[in-house]
């Protein structure tokens, strides 16, 4: 990985590029920031900055035998500890290396939920086992094989459990030899403070939209300018989150026609007592429930929908930088929002709430979105 591989940035790639022109490495740093702004990408550019022999000011050379081991994660001085989940596989990084190094090197934009997928344990929740710490002891505390820094990236630091932690608190303490750490977090709060207090903080701010979508349009060569500004503002500042929002665009769409049709529906029986609206609101339900949907898509939406909820009640502000919205949602909302108001909302989201506990736990979907029609019915209006 190198720098001018990964958008946006800039202040920070100087401010790693500077401290290793003056020599001023700490052995440990904490790249902290939101979701998907660039931190284990930025990372990994600074150590393959940093082992790079022929380096220049701006960025590794990437032809050197050094920059391509490292950008295929094979650098036998490049280390790497993340959360795994227990399992046939050990409780171990190593058992997962193959995995992550795909993962990483085929997407520099990821999240933890793409990394369970691709360990296929979507239900489960990783963790950093006691029994990792000593395995960073162990690599560390081997000689380098280039002669330079022996590094170590942990991915999600914060999933440590309190042993893990414990220990390479430690090894923070009383470094091996020429050593690195680099910590990728993403909620810095959890983890110990007297970690925090042993590491060097890398902030990483979100992105402008203005990058984002300079992003999109290298990315996605047909989008128009219009279309990359729109995800762009919806992304919030996160590169990760615009990449997905482009993968989901055709069930956005599905989701956005089901919303409508929920809540059109739901104000012509409530509010014009038109009873062939109330039939449609049966077939809706029907159609939500059916197996071929499955229950992930009907969590999807039902996230979607308290989303769209939020947009709307916005709305009223008149602020249009509030709303984070397509062309398409915003159009929608002209006519919408208007009946999303004090009295409603808070009932309103709950209701959408409810029903997605009740699918995440394997309740009747039949019963769950035709109860939902009917509690809108009562509360659009």
């Amino acid at each position: 990985m190198r720098f001018c591989d990964i958008i946006g940035q800039e202040e920070v790639k100087q401010q790693l590029r500077q401290a290793v022109r003056d020599g001023r490495i700490a052995h440990a740093q904490l790249f902290a920031g939101p979701q998907g702004v660039g931190k284990l990408a930025l990372a990994l550019a600074y150590a393959q900055y940093i082992a790079c022999p022929n380096r220049t000011e701006h960025d590794s050379c990437g032809t050197c035998p050094t920059c391509v081991q490292f950008s295929k994660l094979q650098h036998p001085d490049l280390h790497f500890a993340f959360p795994i989940v227990k399992g046939d596989d050990g409780d171990v990084c190593d058992a997962f290396a193959e995995k992550w190094k795909g993962l990483v090197t085929e997407h520099k934009y990821f999240d933890l939920d793409d990394w369970y997928r691709v360990m296929g344990v979507e239900t489960k929740q990783g963790m950093i086992y006691e029994k990792e710490s000593s395995e960073i002891l162990r690599k560390l505390s081997l000689k380098s094989f280039a002669g330079g820094y022996k590094i170590m990236l942990i991915w999600q630091p914060e999933k440590m459990n309190i042993a893990c932690a414990n220990k390479l608190l430690k090894l923070l303490e009383e470094p091996p030899t020429m050593t690195l750490f680099l910590l990728v977090s993403e909620h810095p709060e959890q983890l110990l403070s007297t970690i925090l207090s042993r590491v060097q903080e890398v902030r990483v701010p979100r992105l402008s939209e203005e990058t984002i979508a300079v992003g999109l349009r290298t990315e996605y060569a047909w989008l128009d300018a219009e279309e990359a500004q729109d995800v762009a503002h919806m992304a919030n500042g996160s590169y990760l989150t615009a990449l997905k929002m482009m993968s989901e665009s055709e069930d956005n769409q599905v989701f956005f026609d089901d919303f409508v049709a929920l809540m059109r529906n739901a104000w012509l029986v409530g509010q014009k007592k038109d009873y062939s609206a109330l039939l449609n609101l049966r077939r809706w339900s029907m159609d939500m429930a059916d197996s071929k949907v499955g229950r992930e898509k009907q969590k999807a939406f039902l996230q979607y929908a308290q989303r769209q909820l939020r947009e709307n009640y916005i709305h009223h502000f008149g602020n249009s930088e509030m709303n984070y919205q397509t062309k398409q949602e915003r159009a929608f909302s002209t006519k919408f929002a208007p009946f999303i108001h004090d009295g409603n909302v808070e009932k309103m989201m709950e209701e959408l709430s409810k029903a997605e506990q009740q699918i995440t736990q394997n309740g009747n979907a039949k019963i769950i979105f035709f109860d939902l029609c009917l509690q809108m019915i009562v509360l659009v209006k």
